[in-house]
């Protein structure tokens, strides 16, 4: 299979992952809830990666990040976080 994008969607036709090529050249795959809540992102550029988990809130839970100029890893459970720079 050769395409730009591909969809996963559920029984009712929701769209529930998504694997695409961003205009930028970024490579990026989504995960969605069912209610079509982005949770999980794993993204790919010339630059560097990074992933994405979300929280129930959709903010970000676990955050890493490795790109030229920057690489960390965070973690945040309610209003405690802890950031992890080399």
């Amino acid at each position: 299979v050769r395409a730009q994008a591909i969809e996963l969607v559920d029984a009712r036709g929701r769209v529930r992952a998504q694997l695409n090529v961003e205009s930028s050249g970024a490579v990026v795959f989504r995960l969605r809830d069912s209610s079509g809540t982005i949770r999980v992102k794993l993204g790919a550029s010339e630059d560097g990666s990074g992933l994405l988990l979300a929280n129930e809130a959709t903010e970000p839970g676990v955050h890493i990040l490795a790109t030229r100029s920057q690489t960390f890893v965070s973690v945040k459970r309610g209003e405690r976080s802890h950031v992890i720079t080399p």
